[in-house]
């Protein structure tokens, strides 16, 4: 039995609980870029700290994290938002935390990295019953051959 992967309901709450969780702090990064910084200040921020293409990775990195965010908590395209999401945070990694170690008060890469194992986990597995992506798949009918 604890071998064994959650039973089927209790996986998809598991999956609601994980989507909301990531989703809101995909939202609040996002938010933090396009609204309590602006996309402006954003914008120098990656030049300053030599993100190539700054105005592209600033649009890219604000859309994935708060339109990516807003979709993983509704569960709507969740493999493709969360490979999207994970390429966000790989270069985030590889750009600025990977050389500062792995604890986020040092710059370094834990929250990143957590981030970008959540949103690999959700294009894995799906974004479960309660979602989206559930509702419009399941009203799907099979095309006869």
């Amino acid at each position: 039995m604890l071998t064994r992967p959650l039973p089927g309901p209790i996986n998809d709450i598991a999956l609601l609980v994980a989507r909301v969780v990531l989703g809101v702090v995909l939202i609040a990064h996002g938010w933090q870029k396009l609204v309590t910084n602006g996309f402006a200040a954003t914008t120098a921020g990656f030049t300053k700290m030599g993100i190539p293409a700054p105005p592209v990775s600033a649009a890219y990195a604000s859309v994935v994290e708060l339109g990516g965010g807003i979709l993983i908590v509704l569960g709507a395209l969740t493999t493709l938002v969360g490979v999207l999401v994970v390429l966000d945070m790989l270069g985030a990694i590889a750009l600025v935390h990977g050389g500062n170690g792995v604890f986020v008060g040092s710059g370094g890469w834990e929250l990143v990295g957590v981030i970008a194992v959540g949103g690999l986990l959700l294009a894995a597995a799906g974004a479960g019953k309660f979602s989206v992506d559930h509702a419009l798949n399941s009203r799907r009918t099979p095309v006869a051959a």
